[in-house]
């Protein structure tokens, strides 16, 4: 499974990536006003740290505007994702560019018909929101499993990223249910490191060497 951060924050971006681990970036119209910066500026340095596909939304809402705004932003980098949300405008802009060879992230995804619908479109990416959907007492994961199962029944390309992830298990559900990617808060992605018996493992173990008297020189 791939792990994209999503978030606008450079600081955490970097941090992340400095682990290795990082894959890739999801940024949104919310995420950006939560920056307080200018959203090409802030597009431009995540591209200079992340190698991976970076996805950055469009905001007009008809096709002339959706590819309009998708040429200023793929001339960013190479690894620009262009987002589009899953609306008749939005497909029709992802079969555009998908066909021109321009990554897509279809994003507001919150059923299997959808999904199959931007799969047919061409879209690299489709970003079932699971939390949201928990959120109105629909299992999140159930769609995911389902979009899986259409996918792989007729060989569709489209990887299936995980979004609206809310906590750790939702990452692990994702994985076994066959998510290619999954995109999460910085802070969820840093308890996927914790366990309380690492902690006292190590602190065990130190106490131990400590013990010793012996240095690794």
């Amino acid at each position: 499974m791939k792990f994209f951060a999503d978030t606008a924050e450079i600081s955490e971006i970097r941090e992340l990536a400095d682990t290795g681990l990082l894959d890739g970036v999801t940024t949104n119209p919310s995420l950006v006003q939560k920056s307080g910066r200018e959203f090409i500026e802030v597009v431009r340095e995540i591209v200079g740290v992340v190698k991976g596909p970076v996805s950055a939304e469009v905001v007009a809402l008809d096709y002339e505007g959706m590819v309009r705004e998708a040429e200023v932003l793929r001339k960013i980098a190479d690894n620009i994702a262009v987002k589009v949300p899953l609306t008749p405008a939005g497909l029709k802009t992802c079969k555009t560019l998908s066909g021109d060879g321009t990554m897509v992230n279809v994003t507001l995804c919150f059923s299997s018909a959808q999904a199959l619908l931007a799969a047919k479109a061409g879209a690299t990416f489709v970003s079932p929101f699971i939390g949201r959907l928990d959120d109105v007492g629909t299992d999140g994961m159930s769609l995911i499993a389902d979009i899986r199962l259409i996918y792989d029944n007729y060989d569709f390309e489209t990887q299936i990223l995980a979004a609206s992830v809310r906590h750790p298990m939702h990452v692990v559900e994702a994985a076994k249910v066959g998510a290619d990617v999954m995109t999460a808060p910085p802070k969820i992605i840093w308890q996927l490191f914790k366990h309380p018996l690492t902690d006292s493992g190590i602190a065990s173990f130190l106490k131990d060497w400590e013990s010793t008297g012996q240095k690794i020189v």
